[in-house]
């Protein structure tokens, strides 16, 4: 059974919750615990999945933005890890080619630094061999004089050369989004803003858990037969609740990205450099912008505020100096940024950048599963590895039979453009569309990559949203948007919206503090807001944008 996705409709989710008795109960919307909702759904599953805060609010919204193969793992010699993420970034691009999209990558090497023109050809060559790469995107090696072609602003001192191969770069929280409307298409009940406080036993069996709403209030007791713990940095405290906290713990390190305009820090090329200390960070042009990141620090403040410290800013800009020494970038050049947890699992005596980004699964006594640790680029295999395990048990217990794993070859929510070599000339025609709609050319090629084959859906809500759109001074596609977030993206506050439905928060702060104010007050009639929650979100967006420019807000 289909279902909408509306954020409207929490109330009836959740009460419907209460009635059901699933298969599986997820905990925690981030990309691994949607991931498994596919999966356990489209195998036949009843499903289930709850998130104390927005989908991708945590890890999920905060990466690097990549889907990556893992380089810098063959450094660690982890090559198994990095065959598998290297073949499952092929399969997430196919399967969303309008959240993922190819980006060639320099990786400059130096006199004296940690790579040189041997090592990086060997490294890329066997990267390219274990992750499966296809012909067209094999690893190039440059000269000095190709390399400063690519990108002018390299140190020149030193320079010998590049290596020169494919990465693929993502909209992490939209990734995630599509991947749970996906789970929702498919008949899995889904709800945001609802926290596991207590966990429901019989018999010293864990069969389900009491989810309290955090918009609207109640609790509603929620049945299943198996709980999946996913919850990332909050992976420990579910375990805790579940008195099962022993053997192997997580650790949680901190990383943080910095924002800069094009015009201040004008990058033409994707870089992968090393640090002095040994650490490698990506500089990445992304919509007139570039970011770079990220640090790798130890954390142990409040999972759902981790924040940018002074520290942190001065390592990135001491970092981005010594390879693009021309800029003398600054504190006040910085114009977002942020910074997310890796929930990692606990290994003694490494540093933070040598723990394995490995994903392992833990089965508590009283039957709970947890998955921990884990990259953006392998959701789906670590999902099908779970719910394969879901499989196992539940078939011992007489349910099922359920049907083999099929996200390999499943488009996400939006990925019905016939695969990636056919989505450009898709996004064009449905641009096309938008124009004779009464769309900016520029706006309509922005909506149709953004939203891939829901762009229709969009379109659909222009109409719809114009009354409000205009009563709160916004443009029509950002009316557009805000509706189609509420409606189908279960959109509850602002900041889901202004962060994760749109990234704009990250990549284009100026365009939140313009619409803020507006899309507060379209969603609060819309939604029926109370002036205490007005207030309540108002402040909240303020918070947001505080954290993101590390400026007061006036």
């Amino acid at each position: 059974m289909s279902r909408g996705f509306s954020g409207t409709d929490r109330r009836r989710r959740l009460e419907e919750m209460e009635t059901e008795n699933y298969d599986v109960l997820i905990v925690g919307g981030g990309i691994t615990g949607a991931g498994i909702a596919l999966d356990a759904r489209t195998r036949g599953m009843k499903t289930a999945l709850i998130e104390m805060q927005d989908f991708a609010a945590g890890t999920s919204s905060r990466s690097t933005k990549l889907v990556h193969g893992g380089l810098r793992y063959l450094k660690q010699l982890e090559v198994k890890m990095v065959a598998e993420v290297g073949k499952e970034r092929a399969v997430v691009y196919e399967n969303g080619p309008h959240v993922t999209t190819p980006e060639w990558m320099l990786l400059p090497f130096y006199e004296g630094g940690t790579f040189g023109a041997f090592t990086t050809s060997i490294g890329l060559r066997l990267y390219d061999f274990l992750a499966g790469v296809k012909r067209e995107e094999r690893r190039r090696m440059l000269s000095r004089e190709a390399a400063l072609r690519k990108e002018p602003l390299l140190r020149k001192q030193g320079l010998k050369g590049g290596g020169y191969y494919v990465e693929y770069r993502t909209d992490d929280a939209r990734l995630t989004i599509e991947v749970a409307k996906r789970a929702a298409e498919a008949g899995a009940n889904a709800v945001n803003y609802a926290m596991a406080e207590e966990l429901l036993y019989e018999n010293g069996k864990l069969i389900g858990a009491v989810a309290r709403d955090r918009i609207g209030g109640g609790a509603y007791r929620i049945r299943a037969r198996r709980i999946v713990n996913a919850t990332g940095p909050w992976v420990d405290g579910l375990r805790e609740l579940d008195r099962s906290r022993h053997g192997k713990t997580l650790r949680l390190t901190k990383g943080v990205h910095l924002v800069f305009d094009g015009a201040r820090f004008p990058l033409r090329q994707a870089i992968y450099f090393d640090t002095p200390d040994g650490r490698m960070v990506f500089a990445i042009p992304r919509d007139g912008k570039t970011y770079v990141g990220t640090t790798d620090t130890d954390y142990a403040g409040d999972p759902a505020h981790p924040r940018i410290e002074a520290e942190d800013r001065d390592y990135m800009l001491a970092a981005c100096n010594g390879m693009f020494p021309e800029l003398k970038l600054a504190g006040e050049d910085v114009e977002s940024g942020w910074a997310g947890l890796r929930p990692l699992v606990y290994e003694e005596g490494k540093a933070p950048s040598e723990v394995s980004r490995r994903d392992e699964i833990f089965v508590s006594p009283s039957g709970m599963i947890t998955i921990a640790g884990g990259k953006l680029t392998g959701y789906r295999k670590m999902a099908e590895t779970v719910v394969d395990l879901l499989d196992r048990e539940l078939r011992k217990e007489g349910a099922g039979p359920f049907a083999p794993c099929a996200t390999r070859t499943l488009s996400i929510s939006g990925g019905d453009v016939g695969g990636s070599a056919r989505f450009s000339t898709y996004a064009f025609r449905k641009a096309e569309k938008g124009v004779r709609l009464g769309l900016e050319p520029e706006t309509a090629i922005r909506l149709a990559k953004r939203y891939g084959s829901n762009v229709e859906a969009v379109y659909g809500r222009l109409e719809p949203s114009a009354r409000l759109g205009k009563k709160h001074g916004l443009p029509a596609d950002v009316g557009a948007m805000l509706l189609y977030a509420i409606e189908e993206e279960m959109a509850v506050h602002p900041a889901d919206f202004l962060i994760r439905r749109t990234g704009a928060l990250f990549f284009d702060i100026a365009w939140v503090r313009r619409f803020k104010e507006g899309a507060l007050g379209f969603m609060a009639e819309y939604m029926g807001y109370g002036e205490e929650r007005i207030q309540e979100y108002a402040a909240r967006l303020d918070a947001e944008l505080e954290a993101a420019s590390g400026r007061k807000i006036p």
